[in-house]
């Protein structure tokens, strides 16, 4: 959502009983260059808690709108990171790559289906002069807060004066203005409904506290507080386990910073397409949006829905992913609702 991400998968799940996996050894040929690759469809419990059918795509209820706001349409998206807490070398390079992935567009860089080519559905939301979501995306400065400036606990304004902190501090670029601020807490950083109501949320700076108004996101590491939440489905709640539950391997060995991406993307998509809340969104609410990432919330591939996350691909030491970014990574991204499809979409779609 605009002002929170919800918990994705696991905020349904969290109350629900069982999971079973189901695999299948149909090889892939088209999908990616790893022959040694194949297709499963785990399952995931079915929903007690609601009848939504927001986790199948469709569209019988869906009234996504735009309300005349801005995207971000300028090229290159600069994004400007903040690094709270501490970070290994690997986590950042891994998180960084993702990012970087969004842009790559070599097929020998990146085979399809790729990370560019999932955010091409977000690239297909406009503002009202008809300017596309960019396609570019860099990361155009970093800063790292490593004496924890405002505490290892913070709130939803905390995390705006962490940016303040940020800006006064680091020597961004004179256009840094232009950008948005993507500010990552460390595993032992809790943050305000943090696990308990969101993994993520974007929304844009105050004047007040920052000196003027721009699109942010934050996104915590969920690896130690509650990877059965945050990084679901690379980790699951304790009482499912203990005779048939079994979490999906991650595609890079990291549950809580693979799953932080899929939840970085969930956002970064959102904030393309509803950087000011005021462009994309359905429901008549801008404080409670439901974004073209919340639509599809829970799916991955094709076959989603009734309790699948779809068709994802595993490869020969068992780990778990749907498209490709650079230097080798993979990674695990739920689907965009497309503009155009009016349904959920991915590169790694089937049919």
């Amino acid at each position: 959502m605009a002002i929170a991400h919800l918990l994705s998968i696991p905020f349904m799940l969290i109350f629900l009983n069982h999971l079973t996996n189901v695999a299948s050894t149909k090889p892939t040929t088209v999908q990616t260059l790893n022959t040694n690759t194949e297709f499963f469809n785990p399952k995931l419990p079915p929903r007690t808690i609601s009848s939504s059918k927001r986790y199948e795509g469709s569209s019988d209820l869906v009234n996504l709108r735009y309300h005349m706001g801005p995207v971000l349409s300028s090229a290159p998206i600069n994004i400007y990171l903040i690094w709270y807490g501490k970070w290994g070398v690997s986590q950042k390079l891994l998180i960084k790559d993702f990012l970087l992935s969004i842009s790559t567009t070599d097929r020998r860089a990146a085979p399809s289906p790729s990370v560019a080519e999932w955010w091409r559905t977000v690239s297909l939301y406009t503002d009202q002069t008809g300017a596309n979501v960019s396609r570019s995306v860099v990361v155009a400065g970093e800063y790292s807060d490593l004496r924890y400036s405002h505490g290892n606990a913070l709130t939803r304004l905390s995390v705006q004066q962490v940016i303040a902190n940020a800006v006064r501090s680091a020597p961004l670029p004179v256009d840094h203005k232009q950008g948005i601020y993507l500010i990552l807490t460390a595993e032992d950083v809790t943050v305000q409904d943090f696990c308990r109501a969101v993994c993520g949320f974007h929304y844009f700076t105050f004047p007040s506290q920052v000196g003027y108004t721009l699109p942010y996101a934050w996104v915590g590491n969920s690896g130690k507080q509650c990877p059965e939440v945050c990084a679901y489905p690379f980790a699951i709640p304790g009482y499912m386990t203990g005779g048939g539950p079994v979490a999906l391997s991650p595609p890079n060995r990291d549950v809580g910073v693979d799953g932080m991406i899929s939840v970085i993307g969930h956002e970064l998509a959102e904030l393309a397409s509803n950087p000011l809340v005021n462009a994309w969104y359905a429901g008549e609410d801008p404080t409670a949006p439901t974004e073209i990432g919340d639509l599809c919330e829970g799916l991955y591939g094709t076959g989603g829905g009734g309790g699948y996350i779809g068709q994802v691909m595993r490869d020969r030491g068992g780990r778990s992913f749907n498209v490709n970014g650079r230097k080798g990574r993979r990674f695990l991204l739920q689907w965009i609702w497309s503009p155009v499809l009016k349904a959920c979409a991915g590169p790694n779609a089937m049919d």
